[in-house]
């Protein structure tokens, strides 16, 4: 491979890489904790959303918690249960947004999901 190919490939590289990056800066943004003055901190707040694949995110505010789900109710349920005794605050982001902690929500659904990832590799895989 020639140093040209190289920087071809490292340029390549690089352009594939950048709105990765920029949907990662979107969505932290998008996820921050609400202003005080627009509902107190001592209100727990989830996002209750879509993820690429389809599927129903619900995440606190701050991180601390989130899971997966295949019905939007029990995205909805899982943020209740998740700041009992009170109530939380739910917001509906119009954008899809990944789950950036750990999965606390519906265990079968990341199976599925891993499973239609790897079922999604093995079709695109080109034959020899």
């Amino acid at each position: 491979m020639t140093l040209q190919m190289c920087e071809e490939a490292a340029m390549a590289a690089i352009a594939l890489q950048a709105p990765r990056r920029q949907a990662d800066a979107k969505q932290a943004a998008a996820l921050k904790p609400l202003d005080p003055d627009v509902i107190s901190t001592a209100i727990p707040v989830f996002f209750i959303g879509r993820n690429n694949a389809g599927l129903w995110v619900a995440r606190e505010a701050s991180g601390q918690v989130g899971g997966l789900f295949l019905f939007k109710s029990s995205a909805v349920d899982f943020a209740q249960r998740q700041s009992a005794p009170t109530r939380c605050a739910l917001v509906f982001p119009t954008e899809s947004f990944e789950l950036d902690v750990e999965n606390r929500g519906s265990f079968l659904i990341v199976l599925a999901a891993a499973a239609r990832q790897l079922l999604a590799r093995v079709t695109t895989r080109p034959r020899t």
